[in-house]
């Protein structure tokens, strides 16, 4: 029984790439974390150390930060998908690139009633992502968000669960319902895709599901939320998600002569529930 190399790929982690337009007085600002990956033919690196074929990390530090200048950040995607036909025209050795980025946003500082033009305040709450893979069959993308915290304070029941001796949770027919949502969506290779609109449309959409699906299960919660995109968006073929319950009890305030009609509650951290999903188009 012989040895062999498996796969393996080699990159640059966690770029931090900040571009700020400044064509006109009004300026715009695009905050990335960018990661790249190349995998392909590099037996040779790792059998004999010859690095006659590996584009250094280094340099795909250097591309991201040039195509941030070069191409431009109109999108996550279209960033990706131009950095990563960068790096494969630079290394023939590679068959495929890998591209994950992370968009941090920003707004804009009010003062007088208006956004200032060149003072911004980073904005809480979700990250947007993408990671873009390109190889010789094509490019496979998939977007997303991750840490986009959302609560409905009623709409949401949890009753006619499994009992056995070690239950000790009561039902509930009136709880509060919280989540940190990650989720990602996989776009099919049919035509261009308006990214940044679709990102946009794609959230509210998950937003105005949560907020408005009476909910006996987070699960339930999650296949309608996937199942409004899908029908709104044909060029979207899947979408995942994990959903952490951020769970609050009640907390009992009789010992202080105080009544708690679902007023006053614990925010818990952990442990937690944690619900994963995907709902999938079917094929025809």
């Amino acid at each position: 029984m012989g040895i062999v190399l498996g796969p393996n790929r080699y990159g640059k982690a966690e770029c931090r790439v900040v571009r700020i337009v400044r064509d006109t007085p009004r300026h715009e600002i695009r905050d990335l974390n960018v990661s790249t990956s190349l995998r392909g033919d590099f037996t040779a690196a790792h059998e004999a150390g010859d690095q006659s074929q590996v584009l250094p990390t280094d340099t795909q530090k250097n591309t991201a930060f040039a195509y941030a200048k070069k191409h431009g950040v109109t999108s996550p995607e279209d960033y990706a998908l131009a950095l990563a036909r960068r790096l494969l025209e630079a290394t023939p050795a590679a068959t495929g690139a890998l591209i994950r980025v992370e968009e941090y946003a920003w707004d804009r500082i009010p003062v007088g009633g208006a956004g200032h033009d060149h003072a911004f305040v980073r904005r809480g709450g979700e990250v947007r992502t993408t990671a873009v893979d390109l190889s010789s069959e094509g490019a496979h993308v998939v977007s997303g968000l991750t840490d986009l915290v959302v609560l409905k304070s009623t709409g949401s029941e949890f009753t006619g669960f499994l009992v056995d001796e070690y239950t000790t949770l009561p039902e509930a027919e009136d709880r509060i319902l919280a989540t940190s949502l990650t989720a990602t969506w996989r776009y099919s290779d049919r035509g261009a895709v308006a990214w940044n609109r679709t990102y946009d449309e794609v959230r509210a959409l998950l937003l105005a599901t949560f907020a408005t699906t009476y909910s006996r299960a987070l699960q339930e919660t999650l296949y309608a939320m996937g199942r409004a995109v899908l029908e709104a968006h044909g060029g979207i073929e899947e979408i995942s998600f994990a959903a952490p319950n951020k769970h609050h009890f009640l907390v009992d305030l009789e010992a202080f002569g105080l009544d708690n009609p679902g007023e006053v509650f614990i925010a818990a951290d952990r442990p937690y529930g944690l619900i994963e999903a995907t709902v999938v188009r079917e094929e025809d």
